[in-house]
């Protein structure tokens, strides 16, 4: 059964459309109550933590963070959805080339210390951004094309402070029943993919899961 998405792959270019479309299912209008209930844990008393958000879209969660005092940077491979972010949260932005990635373009909002790149993913870096006090992975691991799991793991874990914090939201579902994405990712390979980080005493590790078939259908 865990072999049934193995080859399903989701190309840049159709995530690109389905924000082009309004296909955005995975959107979500309100702060995640997921990431409301275990801010505390992540944060372990610090201010200020540098937030990692990876496949940002255009999530509320990041503006509310950033109204809490937290430093926010985004990846998205759509324009139109940084874009949308910032105006419909009602905020002016600045926008310039990413040198290190060709074609890459870096939009930040300087009031909020949010800095949102449009880019693959992949093509990111700690050389780029620096590393975090802090992750928040509502709906990326799941997102990824299964065979890039493990590159995904070996960038997420590079990006990682210190005192870093990952807070990993995933899905519970029979992929008998449905190809993703978002894709079916059961706990064992969550934690081959971060053995590292549960084995390290220096990691915060937090993994939430929830099983909702409603969530699935509409995607």
């Amino acid at each position: 059964m865990l072999d049934l998405q193995a080859d399903r792959v989701m190309s840049l270019t159709e995530w690109e459309n389905r924000w082009q479309e309004n296909q955005i299912g995975f959107h979500q209008p309100t702060v995640h109550t997921m990431l409301k209930t275990h801010l505390e844990k992540v944060l372990s008393g610090r201010t200020g933590v540098r937030f990692f958000f990876p496949l940002c879209g255009k999530a509320v969660d990041m503006k509310w963070l950033a109204d809490l005092g937290h430093i926010v940077v985004g990846v998205e491979i759509s324009e139109k959805a940084i874009r949308q972010f910032f105006e419909e949260n009602n905020m002016t932005f600045v926008e310039e080339p990413v040198s290190s990635i060709p074609g890459a373009k870096l939009f930040k909002n300087l009031e909020k210390n949010i800095s949102l790149y449009k880019c693959d993913l992949f093509s990111f870096s700690s050389s780029v951004g620096g590393q975090f006090g802090a992750i928040w992975d509502r709906g990326s691991l799941v997102a990824i094309n299964p065979k890039d799991r493990k590159r995904y793991a070996a960038l997420i874990m590079s990006l990682m402070g210190s005192d870093c914090s990952y807070l990993l939201d995933t899905l519970l579902y029979n992929p008998e029943l449905y190809k993703g994405p978002p894709f079916f990712v059961p706990d064992v390979e969550v934690h081959n993919l971060f053995a590292h980080l549960t084995a390290s005493s220096h990691q915060a590790w937090a993994n939430i899961r929830e099983q909702d078939g409603k969530q699935i259908k509409k995607l």
